[in-house]
């Protein structure tokens, strides 16, 4: 979940408590009894999607929605109700079959355009329907302009211990590019803010690649994001998806698309800084200081856990089911009042499905995925891979295909043969 996120500052005045509707009815919520099976041993976490931005970035395709894009039906203030309504939805299409919650992950969008205590509200909710572990991982994605140091302090009381910051770069025309509306050096002071209100773990996202962007630029925003001190960093490389304002720049010829041979050296150079200074990568877009400053919510998506997704648009996963809400936040509020599901689609996973989404997946951390999960073809092509240099000799000797550097900048070729 990368956070390609628009903003707004948090207003302090406290906003009135949030009205509570009722449930909807469980019947009318799809999940099998076959997804039920191993529901507890199996890792289950939460996404909540806030899909506001106050500007759209011109290279998001994200389900998000700046306030003339809304229309009527679609009321910020009011999306808190919807989201409680559909947790309340959860736990009675689970019933008693409640696993423990270990990972909560307000993504967007922009999560922090509500105020904190409407976040605090969906918390409350949560540890009022489900068991919550004790040592939980609340995440709150943010862009820099949309947090101070009181809004922290809320977000740090309601229990969130984790925050990812969109900083993306920290080159003026590079931001400019990618429609950012911070300057460069309110990642950083967020940073700051966020650890001062008591939230220890901090992550910062970058992208790498923008048009104009030189070397140099990204060596700038590289070194600047280490000079805030966090445990983790993601970086990702600038993708011109259709239909975005980025897409159709690039059509008229108004800006060069991203090259890959220019995206290959980013990436190198990416990971070259972050383990100079101390972070280690464990999944191809992915560095931490250490294990515990490891994504765990994200880490439920590469390695097969279980996650609810609540919100318009959100995706969920269980036991092999999985299925997507309405994606528009008026269609999604107007099912859930009316006493229905938000879901729209749904399908059920079968075994070389489900088998192949584990090698995609689970072939970009950096421990790799276990040979037997590969097909006899599959294992064929993992030793000519470690051959041409993609996958690490000594792992694929303890019986494992974990990519090398050069195997995660042809990751995507590498999962080709591996489930071919």
């Amino acid at each position: 979940m990368s956070s390609t996120l628009s903003d707004q500052t948090v207003s302090d005045p406290t906003p009135p408590a949030p009205s509570l509707p009722a449930p909807a009815r469980p019947d009318q919520h799809w999940l099998p009894d076959s997804a039920r099976r191993g529901l507890f041993e199996t890792p289950f976490g939460l996404y909540i999607h806030i899909p506001f931005c106050a500007s759209r970035c011109g290279y998001c395709d994200f389900n998000t929605y700046t306030a003339s894009e809304l229309g009527p039906g679609a009321n910020q203030n009011d999306y808190v109700d919807s989201v409680l309504a559909e947790l309340r939805l959860v736990r009675l299409v689970l019933g008693s079959e409640l696993p423990t919650v270990r990972t909560i992950f307000f993504g967007g969008g922009t999560p922090t355009l509500l105020p904190a205590e409407h976040l605090a509200a969906m918390l409350d909710e949560i540890r009022g329907e489900f068991p919550v572990a004790p040592d939980v991982e609340i995440s709150v994605e943010a862009n820099p302009e949309s947090v101070t140091r009181a809004s922290f302090a809320r977000l740090a009381r309601a229990g969130v211990n984790r925050v990812s910051l969109g900083m993306q770069s920290a080159v003026p025309h590079v931001l400019s590019v990618l429609d950012r509306q911070h300057t460069p050096g309110q990642a950083l002071l967020a940073a700051e803010d966020a650890r001062a209100a008591g939230i220890a773990r901090v992550s910062l996202d970058l992208i790498y690649g923008t048009p104009g962007e030189s070397d140099e630029d990204w060596q700038t925003s590289l070194d600047s994001a280490m000079s805030a001190g966090v445990e983790h960093l993601s970086a990702y490389a600038l993708i011109v998806e259709p239909g975005t304002a980025l897409a159709r720049r690039v059509a008229s010829g108004q800006i060069a698309a991203p090259d890959d041979d220019v995206l290959a050296d980013r990436y190198e150079q990416a990971d070259q800084t972050l383990s100079n200074a101390g972070l280690r990568w464990y999944e191809v877009s992915n560095w931490a200081t250490s294990p515990t400053g490891q994504c765990r919510h994200n880490e439920l998506y590469w390695t097969g856990g279980n996650w609810w997704g609540i919100g318009p648009g959100a995706h969920s996963h269980v036991g092999g089911a999985r299925w997507w809400n309405r994606k528009h936040p008026a269609a999604y509020a107007r099912a859930l009042s009316e006493g229905g599901t938000p879901a729209q689609g749904s399908e059920l996973l079968d075994g070389r499905a489900r088998r192949i989404e584990t090698i995609m997946l689970g072939i970009r951390l950096r421990a790799g995925v276990a040979l037997e999960v590969l097909s006899v073809r599959g294992q064929q092509r993992a030793g000519e891979a470690v051959t041409y240099g993609l996958l690490d000799r000594g792992a694929y000797t303890d019986g494992r295909a974990a990519l090398t550097l050069r195997g995660r900048l042809l990751a995507d070729a590498v999962v080709r043969d591996l489930t071919d």
